[in-house]
């Protein structure tokens, strides 16, 4: 089996630190790579090498296999880890790693070419009896495909990319005066951001609770599951507050979800770490959507539950090593909840870059609190990448209680210069809905809808913000 001895982290900001830090408890060196305006970022002193692989731009630097490779040879990195986004459900730059001598801290190349396509995962879990969300399995050919389903089927609709990711490539068809122009606009969306224009349908479910499972699993074949996450929160299809367990799913709901994650694990030859995601309708049914073939970014939320470090089960793996879990292994222990702290405007959610010109961060008691960042007072917040800033995170023996640390976390986390998602985060904490565990994919819409002013401002006033 072979040893990981250096590995290259092919990404930017908190996830770098967070790899870095298991990589230096497991006596891995490490390699940074950043852009031209990165280069003053405060964790590349602390990896053992550093390169500079492009500009600005992300498709001539974190986008670029070339320019990532390149630094691969010149570090003598043995492994890359990719983080999340960017590259890091890339099978041709998996492909490449590979080809170039190096461990792929991932799947392996040919299951990300495969599960690249939703179709495909669609096909996948109908065989193996895992329900899917009604629609096509196949790709539609045209607008004819669309107003043919929905003639059978009735309005509303969605329409989504066959391959995408990110919260983009969806588009709700309400009835068929909308059916062309939204079929057309997901097209260009896919070929612009993806390359690949290529989508199918699915009926629109009323008021669903998103809820993912993360699993591990090894090339002999062992999956164990690490609890299920809650993640119905979002804005513009993205996530800004996770938690597990869910308020919602019962230990026999957990067990059917388990259940169905490792049937598609095996049929889908998948090993490295993982997530299933469901959609879960008012009527109680759970139905898969899509499977994140990486480390997600609230993955801070399973490790606290369990106490498993993911990134080193992730090397483990990687190195051809067998899980020294099992299932029954696993506890699920409290409660814990993430929230997102973007840069952007509270109420656009339109990016907010600029240069943080004050930055204080609450008490961290490492038992219920924890913060994954890579921010710094004077630090510069570009305009050409995510947004992300920070993740803070609670653990509490309940929810109330976690939720209350979190809450008062975030009311003492201080960040002048840009604007933030902090005052969002604590709007949705504070509200009854939240607080009942009533929660839906539209939650931040109903929220907002009597939340804000005429001027378009937010009505509640916190303490000490």
């Amino acid at each position: 089996m072979p040893v990981i001895k250096r590995v290259l982290i092919a990404n930017r900001g908190e996830i770098v630190v967070r790899v870095m830090k298991t990589c230096r408890k497991l006596g891995i060196e490490t390699v940074a790579v950043y852009s031209e305006p990165d280069r003053n970022l405060s964790y590349l002193k602390r990896a053992d090498e550093a390169y500079c692989i492009g500009p600005a731009n992300p498709i001539k630097s974190y986008l670029s296999i070339e320019a990532i490779m390149e630094a691969v040879k010149k570090s003598g990195a043995d492994a890359v880890h990719p983080g999340y986004g960017f590259l890091s459900e890339n099978s041709l730059f998996a492909q490449t790693v590979d080809s170039a001598g190096a461990t792929w801290v991932g799947p392996p190349p040919s299951v990300l070419a495969a599960i690249d396509s939703k179709c495909y995962c669609r096909k996948i879990a109908t065989g193996e009896g895992v329900p899917v969300v009604p629609g096509t399995i196949d790709i539609i050919k045209g607008v004819d495909d669309v107003l043919a389903f929905a003639s059978e089927h009735g309005y509303p609709l969605v329409l989504k990319l066959d391959k995408g990711g990110g919260g983009k490539g969806i588009e709700q068809v309400k009835e068929e005066g909308q059916a062309k122009e939204a079929f057309e606009r997901l097209s260009r969306i896919g070929l612009m951001a993806f390359g690949h224009p290529e989508s199918y349908i699915e009926k629109l479910i009323a008021a669903p609770r998103h809820i993912e499972v993360q699993f591990l699993a090894d090339r002999a074949g062992n999956c164990v599951c690490l609890g299920e996450r809650e993640c119905s929160i979002q804005r513009r299809y993205q996530k800004i507050i996770e938690e597990s367990p869910s308020p919602v799913v019962s230990k026999e709901d957990r067990e059917k979800l388990f259940g169905y994650t490792a049937h598609l694990v095996k049929a889908m030859a998948y090993e490295g770490a993982g997530t299933m995601e469901f959609l879960r309708s008012e009527d109680g049914s759970f139905y898969f959507m899509e499977i994140n073939a990486r480390l997600q970014v609230e993955h801070p939320v399973s490790e606290f539950l369990t106490g498993i470090d993911i990134v080193e089960e992730q090397l483990k793996i990687a190195s051809g090593g067998k899980l020294d879990i099992r299932q029954e292994d696993i506890s699920l222990n409290g409660y814990s909840i993430e929230a997102r702290v973007y840069a952007e405007d509270p109420v656009s959610f339109c990016p907010s870059p600029g240069t943080i010109s004050r930055l204080r961060f609450p008490d961290i008691d490492g038992k219920h609190l924890r913060i994954d960042h890579a921010i710094e007072e004077g630090g510069t917040v570009p305009p050409y990448y995510d947004p992300l800033l920070a993740k803070v995170i609670s653990w509490g023996e309940s929810r109330p209680e976690a939720i209350e640390y979190l809450r008062n976390a975030l009311a003492r986390f201080e960040i002048e210069g840009i604007k933030t998602t902090i005052p969002v985060n604590i709007l949705i904490l504070d509200s009854l809905e939240y607080k009942a565990g009533d929660l839906h994919t539209g939650f931040l819409e109903r929220l907002y809808s009597g939340a804000t002013s005429g001027d378009g401002s937010i009505k509640p006033l916190w303490p000490n913000m």
